[in-house]
């Protein structure tokens, strides 16, 4: 009985693999009829080779120079990174300041440079989850669109700003009309440069890493154009904030360092709490001491703007209501007391406020795409920091913060915008804002 009771059982299981096999064969033949269903190998991501790419990638905390190394061996773990994280966060600091001093136009430069390394960064993971597959252009493509975005926004930015001489320049005036359409004209040749490179069986892959660019292009070049932005409004309005994150980041790790004991997120398990709030309480005085010393300065508060008299970039000019010292009334348990300061400086009380609650989720973020690919950094530029994305983290978030908080309480209509405009009318139509303008202003004329 045990015997044919085994038979049965034998038969049965055999029974149902058939079945399984059938409806197997029925969904492999569905499959093959559809170039969209990927392979089960094409799953995203794959512990079996996140693994093998995490050895691939880089540790750039793991890295450390010959010379320091030797002198700090004697050190334990902790006390040689916190000694290596400290000499690179101030030859960092130190590099800023250096930029600083070479103006406008240094800044600018440093921004493009770390945008596109940030850039390099990001996509080299992805690059290396590509090259597992052997699927091809995934890196051309990605540095075509990388091309592509930085004409249209730092076009756009050219356009804002020297709009009116461009258009002066008669080779050069196309480029300023039509610099949306030929912008968009070459992303248009990317975009068909990409779905000829689609291989079969790979495309839930390839739309994926091709979904990945695109990320990374809003994370990293929308962000360093509204940094541009940021710089022609004022150095101020860059320094500050950038410094504010520096303040954030390294007071938050003194902090947590000698007291840290509650965890905070379990995205970043070396943060906590005490590292978080008196980071923050060292931020918010940082910021107003600083915004203080630096409102002293034409050079830090003026506008960057093109001279057409001078026929170059000048920062020279009347500071605004922001940088000229007002008198402020406050009372104190009914005791009065009149204050001198900078309108800027109460400003820069809600710029430390968002660099310490909400600038940190930038690095949070960040980690959490590290623990994802299992990598402890995205790069091993910089000894005891990783690469530059692991500085600039927070940064990219803090940019969009102060590009909207100037447009949204400080800035005010540009006459050189309106002047762009007006040129890129027709004669007649130009002629039309001329009248309107002799019209309303014709008690000034006169006299």
């Amino acid at each position: 009985m045990a015997e044919v009771r085994r038979r049965k059982g034998e038969n049965d299981a055999s029974d149902d693999a058939g079945e399984k096999a059938g409806e197997g064969d029925k969904r492999n033949s569905a499959a093959d009829s559809s170039d969209h269903v990927d392979s089960e190998e094409e799953k995203l991501p794959e512990d079996k080779f996140v693994d093998e790419l995490s050895k691939t990638l880089p540790q750039g905390t793991d890295k450390t120079p010959e010379i320091l190394d030797s002198a700090l061996k004697d050190l334990p773990d902790r006390w040689k990174n916190y000694v290596i994280r400290g000499i690179f966060t101030w030859i960092m600091i130190c590099g800023f300041a250096l930029i600083i001093y070479g103006g406008p136009l240094a800044l600018m430069i440093t921004t493009l440079l770390v945008q596109v390394k940030c850039f390099q960064e990001i996509i080299s993971i992805g690059y290396q989850v590509y090259r597992i597959h052997g699927l091809p252009w995934f890196r051309s493509l990605s540095w075509y669109f990388l091309l592509t975005s930085n004409y249209f926004f730092y076009g756009e930015n050219l356009v804002d700003y020297f709009g009116v001489v461009i258009n002066r320049v008669e080779y050069l005036k196309f480029l300023v009309t039509y610099h949306r359409f030929l912008s968009f004209a070459l992303y248009c040749i990317g975009f068909v440069w990409f779905v000829l490179s689609l291989v079969k069986k790979y495309y839930m892959k390839q739309f994926s890493l091709f979904a990945w660019t695109h990320v990374s292009l809003l994370i990293v070049v929308t962000q360093s154009y509204l940094i541009i932005q940021n710089i022609f409004e004022g150095l101020i309005w860059f320094i500050v904030p950038v410094s504010m994150i520096v303040c954030n980041d390294v007071m938050a790790y003194m902090f947590g360092f000698f007291f840290g004991r509650t965890p905070l997120i379990k995205l970043s398990p070396k943060k906590t709490w005490e590292g978080f709030i008196g980071g923050g309480f060292a931020t918010v005085i940082f910021g107003i001491i600083f915004s203080y010393i630096l409102c002293n300065y034409q050079y830090f508060v003026c506008p960057i703007l093109y001279s057409e008299e001078l026929g170059r970039m000048t920062m020279a000019c009347e500071p605004s209501y922001l940088f000229t010292k007002q008198d402020y009334s406050l009372s104190v348990f009914g005791i009065g007391k009149s204050l001198s300061m900078y309108p800027f400086v109460w400003h820069s009380v809600a710029l430390s406020l968002f660099s310490s609650i909400i600038g940190p989720f930038g690095g949070f973020f960040a980690s959490g795409f590290k623990r994802a690919f299992k990598i402890k950094d995205f790069g091993d530029m910089i000894p005891g920091h990783g690469g530059i994305m692991d500085r600039f983290d927070c940064q990219f978030l803090m940019a969009t913060f102060v590009n909207v908080y100037i447009s949204s309480f400080i800035r005010t209509p540009a006459p050189s915008k309106i002047l762009t405009q007006i040129y890129n009318l027709k004669p007649e139509q130009q002629l039309q804002i001329f009248q309107s303008l002799k019209e309303s202003l014709g008690d000034l004329i006169t006299n």
